[in-house]
């Protein structure tokens, strides 16, 4: 059995009963502490950044008052919630009330869940609890079907996950000193992947930390703007302004540019650390994925091995250059939270492609296949999409130039970029190609500022659309859509299907037929007539 390192492993769980639990039961009492810890900790970085700006940390009376009532009413909140929330786990279903004013009682029956997430902010590890979510992977106007518990304890929380996951009758839910001392090291795990110190090389090939530095310099804007104070006036920004108006250009820009990478380095490496440390993935004893990551808000999320219908690998740009990846897995019922269907972040590219096959329990990963490249007439699509914008805001800038006195550097520079936009056409289409592999994965791959190579189940495809545009139909190409009830809880959620890009009409048709034999045959002659 493999040794975990975060705070869900190695947690105590009530045994299952022969009967049914049927009593309702509260929230940790605890949660009257980590809610209200939770609130103020989303508010000081704020509130600390006014205190610095103002120059003083002082409180005067108002401000001491103000403060006091804050907490105070989230206390109260916290406690209000506790008091009207109950919940209890059936035979057959999970039930939530909520509510005082306005009281709600929603029932969500156990073999329509798909998903048991658990999440531990800081203030819930402070007091030993954890938050659970149920989800059933279906959407009601935008809005995932699924019932929380904010908040339980940890040996509660672990002991649910494995409950529903398993099927099996529902535990005990007492509160009790027994109950965190009860042993569950009798559910093996296989330990798949680990944190490897050495993936935090490929944080500063994310835009991890340009956007850190983005929300921290534009959050420090706004609440300056809000509280009427000039921090061009600030004694150490004002001497870096007079710095660069009384250098160079030259020497200023290497500046400038060498002093982003820096930050924005070390800003995504930290993002990297507090978002994925103490990552594992794992195969429990009843087949179950598991995936665990986390510093600060630690999170562990089960995704059921008969609900995996492929894997996908993306390759941003710059995280190509450095031959990293991240891998996600394709599921039914997954949620669309960031993260849901994670099961690598951004590591060396052998290793998200070694987890695919570990996930699909398979020797060799599909998305490693060789690809059959597309048409020709697919690199003259991607050339006139890549050079004719360029192009015509190059046109439309020398105009200006022509006709408004507009300076020559605009249209320069718009020029200067078609070199950087035809290398992007080509490469789009050298990364451009499809294979069905003998384990039946259609296999799919496309992009150029992520590149995705999809791998999708024959079993997990639960019909085709085809579609061209008016310039496809002048090309000869199509677009194969592979729609399917699975996801990786992110976009595809939306859209409901994986395309395969830019093929020839009779590649597309005999891929489709390969992979699903005679569903398409019904439509074969009205699409030879429409053509």
């Amino acid at each position: 059995m493999s040794q975990q390192a975060n705070d869900f492993t190695d947690l105590p769980a009530a045994p299952p009963l022969e009967e049914p639990d049927t009593e309702w039961h509260r929230l940790n009492p605890k949660v009257m502490i980590a809610d209200p810890l939770n609130e103020i900790a989303s508010v000081l970085g704020v509130l600390v950044l006014i205190l610095v700006v103002r120059g003083r940390f002082e409180l005067g009376f108002w401000e001491t008052a103000v403060a006091l009532g804050v907490s105070g009413s989230l206390i109260a909140y916290a406690m209000v919630r506790w008091l009207t929330t109950r919940y209890r786990v059936t035979a057959k279903h999970v039930e939530l009330h909520t509510g005082w004013l306005v009281k709600k009682h929603r029932q969500v029956a156990r073999d329509r869940l798909r998903t048991v997430d658990l999440k531990a902010s800081v203030p819930h590890r402070l007091v030993g609890l954890s938050v659970v979510r149920l989800g059933t992977g279906r959407q009601d106007s935008g809005t995932e079907d699924e019932l929380t518990l904010n908040a339980i304890t940890k040996a509660q929380a672990e002991a649910l996950r494995l409950t529903l996951l398993r099927r099996e009758p529902a535990p005990q839910q007492e509160e009790s000193p027994e109950t965190s001392t009860m042993d569950t090291s009798d559910s093996p795990v296989t330990l798949l992947s680990k944190m490897d110190p050495r993936w935090l090389r490929f944080a500063p090939l994310t835009l991890f930390g340009v956007i850190a530095v983005g929300t921290l310099f534009g959050g420090a804007a706004a609440v300056a703007r809000q509280i009427k104070v000039d921090l061009f006036h600030i004694g150490p920004v004002q001497a870096v302004v007079d710095w660069f108006t009384t250098n160079s250009l030259l020497t200023t820009i290497p500046v400038v540019v060498a002093a982003a990478l820096v930050i924005s380095s070390i800003a995504g490496i930290a993002l990297y650390v507090i978002s994925y440390w103490n990552y594992e993935l794992s195969r429990e004893e009843h087949g179950s994925l598991l995936v665990r990551y986390g510093l600060l808000e630690v999170r562990s999320v089960s995704i059921e091995q008969k609900r995996m219908r492929g894997a996908k690998v993306e390759e941003p740009l710059l995280l190509r250059t450095g031959k990293g990846a991240k891998c996600s897995a394709i599921a039914t019922g997954l949620g669309t939270g960031e993260g849901s269907g994670m099961l690598l972040p951004q590591a060396p590219r052998a290793e998200a492609h070694r987890v695919a096959a570990e996930a699909l329990q398979l020797a060799v990963s599909p998305t490693t296949a060789v690809l059959t490249s597309h048409p020709r007439a697919a690199l003259v699509r991607r050339l006139f999409r890549a050079t004719v914008p360029v192009l015509v805001l190059a046109a439309i800038l020398g105009g200006l130039r022509i006709y408004l006195s507009f300076p020559d550097w605009p249209w320069i520079v718009a020029l200067c970029l078609l070199p950087v936009s035809l290398l992007l056409g080509v490469d789009r289409y050298r990364n451009l190609g499809h294979a069905y592999t003998h384990d039946d994965y259609l296999v799919s791959r496309s992009g150029s500022l992520v590149r995705q190579t999809v791998a999708l189940h024959r079993h997990g495809i639960i019909g085709w659309k085809v579609t061209r545009s008016i310039f496809q139909r002048r090309a000869g190409l199509v677009t194969l859509h592979a729609t399917t009830g699975a996801s990786t809880g992110r976009t595809e959620a939306e859209s409901g299907a994986y395309s395969v890009e830019d093929l020839g009409e009779s590649d597309a048709l005999a891929l489709a037929e390969t992979a699903l034999p005679g569903l398409l045959t019904p439509f074969l002659v009205s699409f030879t007539v429409d053509r």
